[in-house]
């Protein structure tokens, strides 16, 4: 049973990241196809991969083992880890996220480059930070599971928000990072469009 639990976090941590990072390589894709500004900066991508990132997979690779996994079929030794539906699955996170990121970005673009870009770097952010919740498990609801049964995932949601809001809200930070203000109704959309890719992979399953 641990042996199973560890590969399906490991699994399900490799999916998080690599449906994250698809979503925001489509972001920068699209806007570089369209001739549009670019919905990150560098510096927020390296924030992006460094912490709001990792932190989460790794309390995902934490999440405790479910007995569920001891009524599954054993695992083919020789099945290569990037299976038609993992990658299938990945795809369509990635592309959930984008789609979601791109509709702050085009909000914000409608009052200048740096709302928009600020925007869709809070939307990704807040995106991966409560996505991480459902991809504790691949089948079960969060609620089934319980929200708050991994500690770990808990600590790191709670660092990752403190992180973000600190480079959203702080000055000194906002300089840094390439942020700017944003007002109520912006902030309203964002945080909507956060909880889309949550709320469609909890339908999903």
């Amino acid at each position: 049973a641990n042996g199973r639990a560890v590969y399906q976090n490991i699994k399900n941590a490799i999916k998080f990241l690599l449906s994250g990072n698809a979503a925001g390589i489509l972001c920068v894709l699209f806007c570089s196809i369209a001739g549009l500004a670019q919905p990150f900066t560098t510096v927020q991508l390296l924030f992006i991969n460094l912490l709001t990132d990792s932190l989460p997979a790794l309390a995902i690779a934490m999440e405790p083992g479910n007995r569920d996994l001891l009524g599954q079929k054993p695992r083919d030794s020789r099945e290569s880890l990037l299976t038609k539906d993992f990658l299938r699955d990945v795809g369509l996170q990635g592309v959930l996220i984008a789609i979601a990121t791109m509709g702050a970005f085009f909000f914000g673009l409608q009052t200048s480059p740096e709302v928009a870009c600020t925007m869709s770097f809070a939307t990704l952010v807040f995106c991966e930070l409560t996505r991480a919740f459902a991809v504790r498990s691949e089948h079960h609801s969060i609620f089934k599971i319980g929200i708050f049964s991994n500690s770990m995932m808990n600590k790191a949601f709670a660092v990752g928000l403190i992180l973000q809001l600190a480079v959203l809200l702080i000055p000194p930070l906002q300089e840094v990072f390439d942020v700017t203000n944003l007002n109520a109704t912006e902030w309203a959309v964002v945080i909507v469009l956060a909880f889309v890719p949550l709320i469609t992979s909890e339908i999903y399953k």
